[in-house]
């Protein structure tokens, strides 16, 4: 008797609310709607088709707009030095079913900006159909090697392309190094007040980020100061025009020291040193006075 009492009052306290409720009309259907968009949802993020979706939806959206008179109909682009057309386009986010209405000029922008070729960029919308396109490029100043691979730098260090062998960039200057493509800029500045050595320079080697090297095109080193590199340069362009020493047989000119100039021949030349002095203070024999 108790059991079937309890029964009654677990019937009556939460069984008959239930058959009490009062489904509204179509909920079923409304249910079964449901169910079928979050199907379709659940397997859109699962097949990783979110991307897709979200283009499609875009480009119905711009052909919409384009049917409206919003598309883009002329694009004026200025600035344009080193970057192809399309190429710019193309990062600003902008094609042929592209509509005005609809274009995100600061997204379009962020976008150009983060190409490294790109200093900074303006996007505007002139309704009806015209884009203007505004960009300033960087320029290339010089090839930095690092880790035995080359790069196109800008003036501020910035990396812009790795360099490829294109005959536009053949003549820059080459800096070498951990941080050379930092420092590049006030040093090369520098050396340029010395033409005459800058032009047998083959490479500027920054040396543990904190002096540099000249490696000359005959294959001397000369090694510079980490300061005052002013002085040491002029002392070398009055020695290289006084007395040669860049045409001489050596392999290192050492600069770093102000009051002195160490200079180590080559192999060679070092020989040919030897023998001349063998032969001008020949060795005494035993005895000899």
């Amino acid at each position: 008797m108790q059991i079937a009492s309890r029964l009654r009052r677990f019937s009556r306290t939460w069984i008959a609310p239930i058959w009490a409720v009062r489904v509204p009309r179509r909920a079923g259907l409304a249910s079964a709607a449901l169910l079928i968009v979050a199907t379709i949802g659940y397997g859109v993020v699962k097949g990783d088709h979110v991307s897709e979706i979200v283009g499609q939806l875009k480009d119905t959206r711009d052909a919409v707009a384009n049917v409206m008179g919003f598309n883009i109909q002329s694009i004026s682009l200025a600035g344009r030095k080193q970057l192809a057309e399309k190429d710019i386009l193309a990062t600003a986010g902008v094609s042929g079913r592209t509509s005005l209405l609809f274009l995100d000029v600061e997204a379009a922008r962020a976008r150009l900006k983060a190409n490294p070729w790109i200093a900074d960029a303006e996007v505007r919308k002139l309704y009806p159909g015209r884009l203007q396109i505004t960009i300033e490029e960087r320029e290339a100043f010089a090839l930095w090697q690092k880790d035995g691979k080359l790069s196109v730098i800008a003036g501020d260090g910035a990396m812009l392309a790795p360099f490829t062998g294109e005959l536009r960039f053949a003549a820059l200057p080459l800096v070498v190094g951990v941080g050379a493509e930092k420092r590049a800029k006030d040093f090369l500045a520098v050396l340029a007040r010395y033409p005459a050595i800058r032009s047998e320079v083959r490479a500027s080697i920054f040396i543990a980020e904190r002096r540099w090297n000249l490696r000359m095109k005959n294959g001397i080193d000369v090694k510079l100061p980490e300061t005052d590199v002013d002085r040491a340069l002029d002392k070398l362009a009055g020695l290289d025009r006084d007395k040669k020493l860049l045409s001489r047989d050596v392999t290192s000119i050492d600069l770093r020291l102000p009051d002195r100039v160490g200079v180590r021949l080559s192999d060679a030349a070092a020989q040919a040193r030897e023998e001349v002095l063998k032969k001008k203070f020949p060795k005494r024999k035993g005895g000899d006075a």
